[in-house]
């Protein structure tokens, strides 16, 4: 099984480290990422300014452009053959209403709209726990497996968001759930001139109890099947 790897960290990010880490075992993989950061850029396309496609290696090449360029040029060009797309490891959650916002969630979506089955990774960050990706990628080899060996259905896609625990926590259940219709709170603090800066408390934002925001927050693995129609 060929399976086609991106993410909005930028080819360089961890992240996309670990979930080449966890896919290894599963298939073979090609990486077609944006050569720099694009979180936030939800699904914007590059249009009128030519996409730069550039190797890295082998099976590896950095795109110029957004998430969402990096599912077209890497389905149309590198790889038209792969029968997955992979998108992550975002360094930060995409719950609930992110799934918008979302870059990484962007790149799957667009897949799917040409008709290609895809899943999301995120990780949801506490600042008081130190990071180990090296355990997230633990975490999701076996989801890849599980998700993959599915029928797929079209028009649906799945979002994965991993909970931050402590380093000596035991490792979490798989929980399937709904996502939360919740969005961000609404909060800028204003500094000088017109300039507006987002503060909100993502670790605050409401939630209902038992979907995806509920889940992860609660030190569990949301597992969110979105279906685009």
């Amino acid at each position: 099984m060929k399976l086609l790897l991106t993410n909005d960290d930028g080819i360089d990010a961890p992240g996309l480290a670990a979930l080449l880490s966890a896919a290894r075992e599963i298939g073979e993989l090609v990486v077609v990422a944006p050569a720099a950061p694009q979180s936030g850029m939800s699904h914007a396309i590059t249009w009128e300014n030519g996409v730069w496609l550039e190797p890295r290696g082998a099976e590896r090449f950095a795109v110029h452009g957004t998430p969402a360029d990096c599912a077209r040029l890497g389905l149309l060009r590198v790889a038209p053959d792969a029968q997955w797309v992979l998108s992550g490891i975002n360094a930060g959650g995409n719950l609930g209403a992110d799934v918008y916002y979302s870059g990484t969630v962007a790149a799957v979506r667009e897949a799917v709209l040409h008709g290609w089955p895809g899943i999301a990774f995120s990780q949801y960050l506490r600042k008081d726990v130190a990071l180990d990706w090296t355990r997230a990628a633990g975490w999701i080899g076996g989801i890849i497996a599980d998700l993959i060996a599915r029928p797929v259905e079209p028009g649906l896609f799945y979002n994965v968001n991993l909970p931050h625990l402590d380093a000596d926590s035991p490792n979490p259940d798989v929980i399937f759930c709904p996502l939360d219709p919740h969005p961000l709170p609404l909060s800028y603090r204003h500094e000088e001139g017109d300039r507006h800066f987002y503060d909100g408390n993502y670790h605050s934002r409401q939630r209902n109890p038992g979907a995806d925001v509920d889940i992860c927050f609660n030190g569990q693995i949301a597992v969110t099947a979105i279906r685009l129609f």
